[in-house]
């Protein structure tokens, strides 16, 4: 009976302990129809045109003293095909570990900056490849997608030091964020590029600060991103400033951003894009518009423009239907080869050197769980 009881007494200690840890499963099924009319026109179902589509586990265990261990492990899916996104990882979204208490949070691994958060939280259509997204902006210092991505084997400068394929997602970083003070969260990354014999120079370093009140949410960052050692001509070595921000009065919302890409190689490629965009919501119903622009500044009429409108219908607090109409008007010289750039990458033969601006229609539906 004593060993019964002593066993029952453990049991009952080591139960809230258990209590004190979990793992969620957490994911979004997203696809829309899409039909874009150009020099030529094209019709195609696509996966990820209100949020990405991903599946994920989220963890937390209560450390005690207000110490807590976290970890987030999340990959893209291309719903249309059933492969992995972000280049085929398993987990390309995010993949981190780390601790978070009254100092804030730190944690390493794959994660997000402050860019991210920007050109998503604060833009209508957020970096969708649906839309007028923020997906436009890009293409500068010969072919770097700061918002978007490029291939992830992509040689530099669209690999950026990492090899990530844009600074959205860092690779081997560590990240901190502080607590809130007044509303003022201060934000820190630096992901090593980690090449051997040229550690140095190749490296992403982010700061960041981001307000939150008022009915305002501020974001400002400045980042860095270099892989310069023994890649030469191809190399990356770029400064990009960002600010943007939402205000909520509701039924309306107002948001804006601005991105600046600071070339400093010799080439000296820079480019700029903004976004300004309001919705309003009525009942399980938000319109929305939205406008982006891209501009290479060493070159002569090569902007790239986005305007369009949406819908969103909630059917429920998980599942939404959702519409929208995009004009993309590209100058001449926008896009390499003078074909344009689009809220994805462009498909060939929808534009030419005569005719490449672009008339997109989607629709879809976004469940999440």
């Amino acid at each position: 009976m004593k060993k019964i009881a002593t066993a029952a007494a453990l049991a009952a200690l080591a139960v809230p302990s258990f209590a004190q840890s979990s793992v969620t499963l957490y994911g979004v099924a997203d696809m829309f129809y899409q039909y874009a009319d150009g020099a030529n026109s094209l019709s195609r179902a696509q996966s990820g045109g209100l949020a990405g589509s991903r599946f994920g586990l989220r963890g937390t265990e209560d450390l005690g003293g207000g110490l807590r261990a976290n970890f987030t492990l999340e990959g893209g899916v291309n719903l249309d095909d059933g492969t992995s996104g972000q280049g085929g990882a398993m987990f390309g979204r995010q993949a981190h570990v780390g601790l978070s208490g009254a100092f804030g949070s730190v944690s390493l691994g794959r994660q997000y900056t402050a860019l991210y958060a920007a050109t998503n939280d604060h833009s209508l259509f957020t970096s969708a490849p649906a839309g007028p997204s923020t997906a436009l902006i890009g293409g500068f210092g010969g072919g770097y997608e700061l918002v978007r991505g490029a291939s992830a084997t992509a040689a530099p400068p669209q690999a950026g030091a990492t090899g990530n394929g844009a600074p959205a997602r860092i690779n081997n970083s560590i990240k901190y964020e502080s607590p809130s003070l007044a509303g003022f969260k201060l934000g820190a990354v630096y992901g090593m590029g980690e090449v051997a014999g040229a550690s140095g120079d190749n490296q992403v370093m982010e700061a960041s600060v981001r307000y939150t009140g008022h009915g305002f949410d501020v974001i400002g960052s400045y980042l860095t991103d270099e892989a310069r050692g023994g890649i030469g001509v191809n190399s990356t070595d770029a400064r990009i400033g960002t600010l943007s921000g939402a205000y909520n009065f509701a039924p309306f919302r107002v948001v804006a951003g601005y991105i600046n890409f600071d070339d400093k190689r010799v080439a000296d490629l820079d480019g700029e894009g903004a976004w300004v965009g309001v919705d309003y919501q009525t009942g399980k119903t938000t319109w929305k518009a939205q406008y982006v622009l891209n501009s290479p500044k060493n070159l002569s009429n090569a902007d790239s423009k986005a305007f369009g409108v949406g819908v969103v219908y909630d059917l429920s607090k998980r599942t939404a239907l959702y519409s929208s109409l995009t004009r993309f008007r590209n100058d001449a010289n926008a896009g390499a080869g003078g074909v344009g750039r689009f809220n994805a990458s462009l498909p060939a033969g929808l534009t030419s050197a005569a005719d490449n601006d672009i008339t997109e229609f989607a629709v879809g539906i976004r469940h999440t769980f």
